[in-house]
C-alpha cells in the first residue's frame, strides 16, 4: 500500500491541515487541558502550555512518515483549532485504518465532530488506497457514540486492533466503513 501521509483538505465549515508549532495555545485551551475532553479522548491531560509544546513537537516531527495521518481541525468562520482528528493505528497489510478525533468541548453542539468524520471518509476513500475504515468508542462515552451512530460508519463485532491483540471488545462499541467498489473505480489497489 502505497501511503502519502496527511495532505490538507475542507469541508463546508472546517480546514483540515497539518498542525503546526503556532497551534500550541488554542490546542491547550480548547481541549488538551481540558479533563473531560481528554479522560473521554483516552489521554493524559496537559497541565501547561510546555507540555503542549513538546506534544506537538513530536506531531510534527512525525509529518516525515508517510504513513503518519494526524489534521488540526480549523473552524472557518473563527480560524481556531478546535480539534484534532488522526489514524491512531494504521494498518498498511490489510489497507485498514484506526480513526480517533476530539472537539474542544466550547464546540460540542454543533456538529463538528461527525462533519469532521464523514470529511474525513470522503477524503480517504477518494484519494487514498484504503479499503476500511475504523473507529470505536467505550461505551460511556455516549457522545462520541452519537457521532458514530450519526456517520456512515456501521457497527461491527471488532476492529482490527482487538483481532491482533487477540481479544474480545469489552465495553468498547466497534465501527467500521469499506471502500465501496464505485467510489474509486480507477484506483488500481495494491491491497
Amino acid at each position: 500500500m502505497e501511503h502519502f501521509g496527511t495532505r490538507p483538505f475542507e469541508t463546508s465549515r472546517l480546514i483540515y491541515r497539518r498542525f503546526v508549532p503556532e497551534d500550541d495555545k488554542d490546542m491547550y485551551i480548547n481541549w488538551a487541558a481540558n479533563p473531560h475532553i481528554q479522560y473521554e479522548y483516552g489521554e493524559p491531560v496537559y497541565t501547561d502550555i510546555l507540555q503542549v509544546r513538546d506534544l506537538l513537537a513530536g506531531y510534527i516531527e512525525s509529518y516525515q512518515n508517510p504513513d503518519y495521518y494526524r489534521w488540526a481541525i480549523i473552524e472557518k468562520k473563527s480560524n481556531k483549532n478546535i480539534g484534532q482528528i488522526a489514524f491512531c493505528k494504521v494498518y498498511s497489510d490489510c489497507c485498514t485504518a484506526e480513526i480517533e478525533y476530539c472537539i474542544g468541548e466550547r464546540y460540542w453542539g454543533n456538529g463538528y465532530a461527525g462533519e469532521a468524520l464523514a470529511g474525513l471518509i470522503d477524503f480517504i476513500f477518494a484519494s487514498t488506497e484504503f479499503l476500511k475504515l475504523e473507529a470505536y468508542h467505550r461505551s460511556e462515552n455516549s457522545k462520541s457514540g452519537r457521532v458514530l451512530e450519526k456517520s456512515k460508519m456501521h457497527k461491527t463485532d471488532t476492529v482490527e486492533r482487538f483481532i491482533r491483540e487477540q481479544k474480545v471488545p469489552v465495553g468498547e462499541v466497534c465501527y467500521c466503513i469499506e471502500r465501496q467498489s464505485t467510489s474509486r473505480e480507477s484506483l488500481e489497489i495494491s491491497c
